[in-house]
């Protein structure tokens, strides 16, 4: 085995843990939310609580501890440069408004780049018990399950994930909708859209299309999606990029291309 399918297998064995036990963590706000204090951050629909951050918190000092070299993005508390070619990429709690509202539709989701591209996904789904894991050339499984994309399933016969928030035009939101309903398609959204990107990694949703997402909403998904077979769009990870908001979109291989003209018109 070489030094880095190493560090990779220790990594994920990492991610997998410190998710389940963020999830936990999580889980239990969840349980006594009528207690939190929520904030408001850019917006009214930008909400954040005592669980976003005390979840992060738990994450970070659990990799600080046995990967102290590597580096950490987290929505909460921002950027820590790595020292050993990896960066964790972790939103404590994606879909903190389901979450608040006492909706299921949350998750844990935390990814690890090296060279730029995410080479481990693991998103934690409490309210569901299911866990999202994924690594590079390992494959993807749900509850240890592999995971597969059917060649049948194509925008007309599928649902479509579909996000949208401030930083989108209302009208732009509109146009993608009737683009996809024009083609045959239908829509969901859930509030997540970590959560959505594992869906088209389990089959559940044909693909996922946001304009406007950051890094740590999308780089679990992205590699749960590419391990189970699918396609998605590059995100650009240099420097000042990562932190950046940039489209995301992810698919079955047979969305693809309906999905990418969607997003191009």
């Amino acid at each position: 085995m070489s030094m880095h399918e190493e560090g990779l297998d220790r990594r994920f064995a990492l991610a997998k843990s410190v998710a389940e036990e963020a999830g936990a963590l999580a889980l239990d706000y969840f349980n006594k939310r009528d207690t939190l204090v929520i904030e408001t951050k850019r917006d009214l629909q930008d909400v954040v609580s005592i669980a976003d951050r005390n979840v992060e918190v738990l994450i970070r000092e659990r990799v600080a501890a046995e990967l102290p070299d590597d580096g950490f993005l987290g929505e909460e508390f921002g950027y820590v440069e790595d020292a050993s070619g990896y960066t964790w990429v972790v939103d404590p709690i994606d879909g903190t408004a389901p979450f608040i509202n006492g909706m299921s539709t949350w998750c844990v989701s935390i990814a690890v780049l090296h060279g730029g591209l995410p080479v481990v996904g693991v998103i934690h789904v409490p309210c569901d018990g299911e866990l999202y894991a994924s690594a590079a050339g390992k494959g993807a499984s749900l509850n240890g399950i592999k995971l597969n994309l059917d060649p049948s399933r194509t925008i007309q016969n599928g649902m479509t994930g579909i996000g949208c928030n401030t930083y989108v035009e209302p009208e732009r939101v509109g146009q993608i909708i009737a683009a996809l309903l024009g083609i045959g398609g239908n829509f969901i959204r859930n509030g997540s859209g970590a959560l959505m990107l594992a869906y088209v990694a389990a089959g559940r949703l044909v693909g996922y299309y946001e304009p406007h997402m950051h890094a740590w909403d999308c780089m679990a998904g992205y590699c749960l999606v590419k391990e189970a077979g699918g396609d998605y769009l590059s995100f650009p990870t240099e420097r000042e990029a990562l932190f950046k908001g940039h489209p995301v979109l992810a698919s079955n291989p047979t969305a693809y291309a309906d999905l990418v003209a969607i997003h191009s018109h």
